[in-house]
C-alpha cells in the first residue's frame, strides 16, 4: 500500500515545486524560493524511499530500467537542488523538478521487470556502475547548464532585463561551473571505462558491445571538447552541440538498448 501511495505524494510535492517556480518566474519578487524548495527536498525523501523499496529486493538489487532510470533522476534532482543552494539556477529547478514528476508516474503505469544484480559479489562491478552512473549524473547537468548558458547569453545580446534575469547567475560564472562539470564528468566517465576494461570479463560481449562502443565514442567526444576549450577557447554554439551530442551517446548506449528491450520487444512478445 505505502509503496503505491510514496510515488503518488513525491509527484504531488515535485509539482508544487515546479508550480512555485513557474507562476513566478517574471515576477518582481522572483520565485517562492521558501515554498520550492521545501516541496522540493520533501518530493526527494519520498522519492528516495520509494526507489528504495523497489530497488532492494530480499533476492538482490532490481535494476530493472523504470528503477534506474528513476534512480539517475534522483541523483541529477539532488545535485541541481544542492547547487541552487549555492548558486542561482531558476531555470534548471523547474525543469529537474517536472521531470522528477513525471518520473513518478512512470513508475506507476510502466510495469516493473526484476532485473536482479548482486554488486555484493563482485564489487569491481558496483564500482564500475557507481562511477558510471556519477559520469551520467554530472555530465547530465553539464548539459543543463549550457542550455543555461545559452539562454543567459541570447538575453544579454537582446539586453533583455526582465525579473528573472536578476534570479541567473553572471554568463562567466555559468560557463566556469558547465566547464567545471564537463571535466569532472569525463574524469569519471574515463574511469569507469578503465575499470570495465579491465575487470569485467564480458566487456566486449555481444549484449554489452553497442554500449561499449556509444561510451566510449561518448568519452572521446568529452575529451575533444575539454581539449578545445583549453586550447582553442571553445564555447558558446560548439560547447552546447558537443555537450548535447556526448550526452545522447550515453543515453543511447544504456537506457536505449534496455528501452528497444525491455518496454518494447518483450511487451510484444
Amino acid at each position: 500500500m505505502m509503496t503505491g501511495l510514496l510515488p503518488i505524494f513525491a509527484f504531488a510535492a515535485y509539482l508544487l515545486a515546479t508550480g512555485s517556480v513557474l507562476m513566478r518566474l517574471f515576477h518582481p519578487k522572483g520565485p517562492h524560493f521558501k515554498l520550492m524548495f521545501s516541496a522540493g527536498i520533501l518530493g526527494l525523501v519520498l522519492h528516495m524511499l520509494a526507489l528504495t523499496q523497489t530497488l532492494f529486493t530480499p533476492a538482490g538489487q532490481n535494476f530493472s530500467l523504470i528503477n534506474v532510470s528513476s534512480l539517475v533522476c534522483w541523483l541529477v534532482t539532488v545535485a541541481v537542488t544542492v547547487t541552487a543552494l549555492r548558486t542561482p539556477t531558476v531555470l534548471l529547478l523547474p525543469v529537474v523538478y517536472g521531470f522528477a514528476a513525471l518520473m513518478q508516474i512512470a513508475t506507476l503505469l510502466v510495469p516493473q521487470d526484476l532485473q536482479l544484480q548482486h554488486f555484493e559479489q563482485n564489487i569491481s562491478l558496483l564500482v564500475h556502475i557507481t562511477l558510471a552512473f556519477l559520469a551520467y549524473v554530472v555530465l547530465t547537468m553539464a548539459t543543463l547548464y549550457s542550455f543555461q548558458v545559452s539562454y543567459i547569453s541570447s538575453r544579454l545580446k537582446q539586453k533583455d532585463f526582465t525579473p528573472v534575469s536578476q534570479y541567473l547567475p553572471p554568463l562567466m560564472q555559468a560557463e566556469a561551473i558547465q566547464f567545471r562539470l564537463l571535466m569532472a564528468g569525463t574524469v569519471l566517465l574515463g574511469l569507469a571505462l578503465a575499470i570495465g576494461v579491465v575487470f569485467i570479463e564480458n566487456w566486449l560481449a555481444k549484449a554489452n558491445l553497442h554500449k561499449t562502443i556509444l561510451s566510449a565514442l561518448a568519452f572521446l567526444v568529452f575529451v575533444s571538447l575539454c581539449w578545445g576549450h583549453a586550447r582553442k577557447g571553445w564555447r558558446g554554439r560548439t560547447a552546447i552541440t558537443l555537450t548535447v551530442i556526448g550526452t545522447c551517446l550515453l543515453t543511447l548506449g544504456y537506457f536505449g538498448s534496455r528501452f528497444v528491450k525491455e518496454v518494447i520487444i518483450d511487451r510484444l512478445g
